[in-house]
């Protein structure tokens, strides 16, 4: 009886608590594949509307808001620069590949001009990079950026608004009666 007793208090001295949530990476996996399966496939643009920021004009293709996508790994928006972005900074680490138009990119306070099928790197830098954009044609400047969430989350989604765009008006707060 007493060595029963002994074998009990063993066992609950041992007991490690079940993982209610054991399943729970298998089954995201499960609901990405099926996502991916059956999501959306075509993403027409001229659906999307521009719409204007404190950073830019721009037109939200994909990014991880966005529900329903096939991939939702990657963030795609075009930018629209018709005088000027906003400056600002983050981590850098994406690409920005010029549709149309002429204009420069300052980085860090270097000069960098562009055009037409030109790719904009932008550094990975601990701190952020502060750049902006601006358009030097007499017609917007279009470009697209393209950004891999995976690799984006790892190096830190800091984000530092500096100066916002010539077109940006804050919204007028609706006054609840």
């Amino acid at each position: 009886m007493v060595e029963k007793e002994a074998q009990k208090e063993k066992e609950a001295e041992t007991a490690v608590p079940v993982n209610p949530d054991w399943d729970g990476p298998r089954h995201q996996a499960q609901m990405q594949t099926e996502t991916a399966r059956t999501g959306k496939k075509l993403i027409k643009g001229k659906s999307i509307p521009f719409m204007v920021n404190p950073m830019a004009i721009t037109r939200p293709y994909s990014n991880d808001r966005i529900k329903g996508l096939t991939n939702t790994n990657w963030t795609m928006f075009v930018h629209e620069i018709r005088t000027h972005s906003g400056k600002h900074a983050h981590q850098g680490g994406l690409s920005l590949f010029v549709l149309k138009g002429k204009g420069y990119t300052v980085v860090d306070g270097r000069r960098f001009d562009w055009a037409d099928g030109d790719l904009i790197c932008l550094p990975v830098k601990q701190g952020g990079v502060e750049h902006q954009h601006f358009n030097i044609d007499n017609r917007p400047s279009r470009w697209l950026a393209l950004i891999y969430h995976p690799y984006h989350i790892m190096i830190g989604r800091q984000y530092d608004m500096r100066e916002t765009n010539p077109f940006w008006k804050e919204p007028v707060k609706k006054e609840n009666k």
